[in-house]
């Protein structure tokens, strides 16, 4: 909103870029929409003009801005003549409006200094219109001197707007930048500098297919303008009415974002990729990389035709012969998989993950596709080609030379990767059974329960999950003679960067995912509840000056925060412990809050999920950027789980089955506030939703349940929800047709499956 005492008026701006769930076309258009709200608060008509400037990002003396008019668009197009249309730097710009009444500059005044601003301002604020300069192509490589930035354009809207009235104008800003380069593969690396086939490669970004240049998408944007921004909305309305807390809320929307920066790109066929988070001018570390994308719960239920093109890219190209899967995916596809080891939260965390995309799905064609390459990386674990001997007498628990997202690695059981393992292979059992592998169902439901029991048993010291290693035998790296120089202190005689008797914040994440793909139980449970209270008490800090951290500095001062490792009094630290354990890195952090969520312990969940969010409160950072090595960092999308913890969201396409199971927010939770729906609101519960074949809402107005769909559709057989817990459901509705049912306690059994649309709803009255 802008307002000022010598203004006559107000002004407000809407700005949007479409975000609409499974609609992964219009959510990707490359373009910013402006709509900006002017009211005359004064008694006499005015003639408001509103201007829009642009820098076209070209070097200076190459620019070519242009003035066009297509169909009801006006606009400027801010190209260049400097490059050939392969080339990475080619692209344009276009700013355009559908206002009728509009003037232009094609270029700003060039002269020295400041002179282009000195004199578009003075031009600006002469009543009328603006006066178009064009300095002709002829003019577009001398030399200007010292012009300070490159060639500016500026398009200018005008409108008369009687006294107390409003009106509206929209602007849109398309770009177009249709080559990417591998820009990672430097050409130095080469020993011919220049002249031979592994200089960079280039590919077009998935939108060029779509888009020819940025007219067309602005073109695009204008035709669907108010489509796209109402569909936006009914996802936002939707999910900012879900009943859950405010903190929580906020973490899962200003965290979505990410998926709207250049951390994320797509690929020419449309696959998804990733790096970790950006760096000003370039991604930061890439290669979709497992372990990380391991915590980013937004994509595969968002979008999860997407999330899938992970999987289908990585083991597709990613998988090595032995069943080795390198974290960092190499491009363009196909390209010679990373020589570095396989690290085993990502191996097997590629496993969880598949296992939740077809249930997200229910795509059994494609699991079917998948399951021999799946088959072979879980293999991995026990294979003879497996160098860092994670498994090789398969007893369900992870000993040898374990590489993970802190970026060393672990030597000894623990149950932070040992629960990936046990995960996958629970996951993998249950895949088994629907592909009828019986044998390999077998093997790994054996497996699992052999090593769910020996972590259970050996790992948990009566407060927490710890690693078994013993710090000062060095024969344990006699197997991995590579490894002596990084992990061997000689000066302590013992082992570098290991947890030992630490308590870790990722300790429990095997069963973090297991909660959220329907998994149920990977450790004990009250042993896991004991762990969860351990964690919160001995890693939140609340105070983070007090606290030593030689490592980075994501909280400081008065600020509170999950730090990643902390050794409790009476337990031994290592001289060089765990990297980074100082350190209080967003993504863990929500994982953590999620799983004592998860466990019931929802106030101390919350609270740090409100540290969390009071860093990044838009006074001491910026609130949709929450950073790790990286600005906009993946890992932070693990907050999306809090929507699917806090709604029990169960789902299951494979089997037509969706459910919810809303954990209750204790009476007296300072933090646990949740949006009012209104005084007069007969709603108890209500949440978004969204799967591969469609998205929604689910509310409980007293004496009924509402299942609706606002895109898509959704079969449907059975229905579960503790919602249902001690009531006798009387009648089930599509639309206006009876829908016949069984009840078993919390669980509706559909007599004939329901194709649910969304002309319909689901209703389910008691």
């Amino acid at each position: 909103k802008f307002s000022h005492p010598d203004f006559p008026g107000n002004i407000k701006l809407k700005a949007f870029n479409p975000f609409i769930p499974l609609n992964d076309k219009d959510s990707g258009i490359p373009a910013a929409f402006f709509t900006l709200d002017f009211k005359n608060t004064t008694d006499d008509p005015i003639d408001y003009t509103i201007c829009l400037s642009v820098n076209n990002p070209m070097p200076f003396g190459t620019a070519v801005n242009q003035y066009f008019e297509q169909k009801q668009l006006k606009g400027l197009h801010l190209a260049s003549n400097a490059y050939p249309s392969d080339a990475p730097q080619f692209g344009d710009l276009t700013v355009a409006t559908d206002h009728d009444t509009i003037s232009f500059q094609e270029y700003w005044y060039r002269g020295s200094w400041f002179d282009n601003l000195e004199i578009f301002w003075r031009e600006f604020c002469q009543p009328g219109s603006l006066n178009n300069r064009n300095y002709g192509q002829a003019a577009l490589r001398e030399s200007h001197g010292q012009q300070m930035g490159g060639d500016m354009a500026s398009l200018a809207a005008h409108v008369k707007i009687p006294a107390g009235q409003r009106a509206q104008i929209r602007f849109v800003l398309a770009w177009s930048f249709p080559n990417f380069e591998h820009y990672w593969q430097k050409k130095d690396d080469c020993a011919c500098k220049g002249d031979c086939d592994d200089q960079p490669k280039t590919w077009q970004n998935y939108y060029a297919a779509i888009f020819k240049s940025s007219k067309e998408s602005a073109c695009y944007a204008l035709d669907h303008w108010e489509r796209l921004f109402q569909e936006t909305r009914k996802f936002k309305d939707i999910l900012y009415r879900s009943s859950i807390p405010e903190v929580a809320l906020e973490a899962i929307s200003s965290n979505l974002s990410i998926l709207k920066t250049p951390t994320c790109i797509r690929l020419e066929d449309g696959s998804f990729y990733g790096w970790e988070g950006c760096h000003p001018k370039s991604g930061c570390c890439e290669g979709s990389c497992t372990h990380v994308w391991n915590y980013a719960y937004s994509l595969p239920f968002l979008f999860p035709k997407l999330e899938r093109s992970m999987r289908d890219l990585d083991f597709k190209y990613n998988l090595k012969e032995s069943g080795a899967m390198p974290f960092r995916l190499q491009l363009p596809p196909g390209s010679d998989p990373s020589e570095f080891r396989a690290c085993a939260d990502g191996q097997f965390g590629g496993v969880i993950k598949v296992y939740r995309d077809w249930k997200i799905s229910g795509d059994n064609d494609w699991l079917r596709q998948l399951w021999p390459a799946i088959k072979k990386c879980i293999a991995f674990a026990w294979s003879p080609d497996n160098a860092d001997r994670w498994d090789p007498e398969k007893r369900g628990v992870l000993t040898g030379r374990q590489h993970h997202t802190l970026d060393m690695e672990l030597f000894g059981p623990n149950a932070w990767l040992t629960g990936f393992y046990l995960a996958a292979l629970k996951a993998a059992a249950e895949m088994a059974g629907s592909l009828d592998d019986p044998s390999a169902k077998t093997e790994y439901s054996n497996l699992f329960e052999k090593g769910r029991k020996w972590a259970d048993l050996h790992l948990f010291n009566g407060e927490y999950y710890q690693q078994l290693v013993e710090l000062k035998d060095k024969s344990l790296l006699d197997v991995y003679p590579d490894a002596v120089a990084d992990y061997w202190n000689n000066e302590s005689h013992e082992l570098k960067y290991q947890i030992g008797e630490g308590c870790e914040i990722d300790q429990l994440i095997g069963q973090w995912h297991a909660h959220l793909v329907g998994l149920g139980d990977i450790f004990d449970r009250t042993q896991r509840h004991k762990a969860a209270q351990s964690m919160f008490r001995h890693l939140f800090k609340p105070v983070m000056r007090d606290c030593f951290n030689p490592c980075r500095l994501y909280c400081l001062n008065d600020e509170a925060g999950m730090v990643i490792a902390d050794w409790p009094e009476g337990k031994y630290k290592p001289v060089v412990p765990l990297p980074y354990s100082g350190e209080t890195q967003n993504g863990y952090e929500y994982q953590a809050a999620i799983l004592m969520i998860q466990e019931g312990l929802v106030e101390e969940g919350l609270t740090v999920v409100k540290a969390i969010r009071d860093r990044y409160d838009g006074h001491k950072r910026n609130p949709w950027n929450e950073f790790e090595c990286g600005s906009n960092y993946a890992r932070s999308m693990a907050s999306y789980a809090l929507l699917l913890a806090f709604s029990g969201f169960e789902y299951d396409l494979a089997q037509g089955l969706i459910g919810f199971h809303p954990i209750p927010i204790p009476a007296d939770s300072v933090l646990g506030k949740i949006r009012s729906t209104g005084k007069k609101s007969r709603i108890l519960f209500q949440t978004f939703w969204s799967l591969d074949s469609g998205w929604g809402s689910i509310r409980q107005e007293n004496d009924q349940i509402i299942l609706e769909l606002v895109q898509g559709c959704l079969d449907i057989k059975t229905f579960c929800s503790s919602l249902l817990s001690g009531k006798t459901v009387r009648q089930v509705t599509n639309g206006q047709v009876l829908v016949s049912f069984t009840q078993e306690k919390e669980r509706l059994l559909l007599a004939e499956p329901v194709e649910l649309d969304s002309a319909h709803q689901l209703t389910i009255a008691f």
